[in-house]
C-alpha cells in the first residue's frame, strides 16, 4: 500500500495489548479494504512492558502502511493520542483505542458524516457494555456534572473515539497545555460536529488500563481544564464564611458586653480564628483564579519523548508549535520502513 499521501490516519495508542493485537489487526485490514482511498496506521506505545512492541515491529516489517511510535516511558493516554495525531498526514484522523471496545467498523460511520461535511465526528456509547454499575454510574455523573460546570459544549458518554478534518488537527496542535483532556479540546473549537451513535461491546481479552484512580486523575484533569467554577465556589464559600464569622464575632462581644457568663478569653478566640479563616479562605479563591489561568503556560517540558520510530518513511518533520511539545530520537535505533 502506498501511504505517500493518505487520506485517512488511524491513531491507535496502545499499552500492553499483546493478547487483543492479532484480532485488532486483522480487523482493521479489513477496515482499510473498505475505504475509499489510502490509508495509514499509526500505533503509539506508551510503554508496554509486554510483548507488544516486539509483535508490532515484526508485523510491520512486512506490511507497509503500519507504523510504531514508540514513547520512553508511560506518558498517559492523552498524551500518546497527542503523539500519534502530531505524526499522522491525512486528511481525516481517527483516533480510536486498541481495546475492540471501538469497534474499527464503526470507522464507516465516521468518514460518512465526515464527507457530509462536518468537521469533527465522534462516537457516542450508547450502552457501556462488560462494565461494573460503579463505573457506569460514575461516568453518568461525571459527563453530567462537566456538562454543567464547562462553559463549553462537551457532549455526554463521548470518549476518544472520533474523526477530526485537518483542519481542527491543525488547531489541536498548536495547543500548548500539558494537562490534556482531549474530548474538551476538541468541543471547545467548535466548528462543525456530529454523533454516530454504538453500542460499546465488552473488553474480551486483557485488562482495562483505567483503574479507579486514573479515571478520576483523567475527571479532574477534564474539570479543572475546562471550569472555573471549583475556584469560584472557593471564593464564595470564602465570602460566606467571612460573613457568618462577622456575625459570630458580633454575638460573642454582645455576649462578653452583657456579661451571660462567657469564658474569659473565648470572645477573642472565636473572633480571631473566624474571621482569619474566612479570610484565608476568601484570598485562597482569588489567588486560585490567576493560578489556574497561568499554570498550563508556566512549564515548558516537552509533551513526550519519542525513543524509537518504525515504519515512518521519512524524518518526521515538526513544526514551529510541536518543537515546544516533543522530543524526537533520531539515532541509532530509529527505523525506516
Amino acid at each position: 500500500m502506498n501511504v505517500s499521501s493518505p487520506r485517512y490516519s488511524l491513531v491507535i495508542p496502545i499499552c500492553n495489548e499483546e493478547e487483543v493485537l492479532p484480532r485488532l489487526i486483522a480487523r482493521i485490514r479489513s477496515l482499510l479494504r473498505q475505504l475509499d482511498a489510502e490509508a495509514e496506521v499509526i500505533f503509539v506505545d506508551d510503554g508496554s512492558r509486554d510483548g507488544s512492541v516486539r509483535y508490532l515491529r515484526a508485523m510491520i516489517a512486512t506490511e507497509p502502511g503500519f507504523r510504531l511510535i514508540e514513547l520512553s516511558r508511560n506518558f498517559g493516554h492523552q498524551i500518546a493520542i497527542t503523539a500519534g495525531m502530531d505524526a499522522a498526514r491525512g486528511e481525516a484522523v481517527i483516533v480510536m483505542d486498541a481495546d475492540l471496545q471501538d469497534p474499527p467498523e464503526i470507522v464507516l460511520d465516521l468518514v460518512a458524516k465526515w464527507k457530509q461535511g462536518f468537521e469533527i465526528v465522534y462516537g457516542q456509547r450508547l450502552s457501556r457494555q462488560g462494565e461494573t454499575w460503579f463505573k457506569r454510574v460514575t461516568a453518568r455523573l461525571f459527563y453530567r456534572l462537566l456538562e454543567w460546570m464547562a462553559p463549553v459544549d462537551i457532549p455526554r458518554d463521548v470518549g476518544d473515539f472520533r474523526l477530526v478534518g485537518r483542519k481542527a488537527v491543525e488547531i489541536f496542535k498548536r495547543m500548548p497545555e500539558h494537562e490534556r483532556f482531549v474530548r474538551g479540546m476538541f468541543g471547545w473549537m467548535g466548528f462543525r460536529q456530529a454523533a454516530v451513535p454504538f453500542e460499546r461491546p465488552a473488553r474480551t481479552t486483557g485488562q482495562t488500563k483505567y483503574r479507579f484512580w486514573k479515571m478520576m486523575n483523567l475527571a479532574l484533569h477534564g474539570i479543572v481544564s475546562f471550569s472555573e467554577k471549583p475556584l469560584h465556589f472557593a471564593l464564595w464559600s470564602g465570602l460566606a464564611i467571612s460573613a457568618f464569622a462577622g456575625m459570630l464575632g458580633a454575638y460573642a462581644i454582645f455576649a462578653w458586653l452583657l456579661d451571660t457568663g462567657v469564658v474569659a478569653g473565648w470572645t477573642s478566640i472565636v473572633v480571631i480564628v473566624a474571621l482569619l479563616s474566612g479570610i484565608n479562605l476568601f484570598m485562597t479563591g482569588v489567588v486560585g483564579l490567576y493560578v489556574g489561568s497561568i499554570h498550563a503556560e508556566v512549564k515548558r517540558r516537552p509533551l513526550y519523548v519519542i525513543d524509537r520510530l518504525t515504519g515512518f518513511e521519512e524524518p518526521t518533520q515538526a513544526t514551529a508549535a510541536d518543537k515546544s511539545r516533543k522530543i524526537l530520537s533520531l539515532g541509532q535505533d530509529r527505523k525506516l520502513g
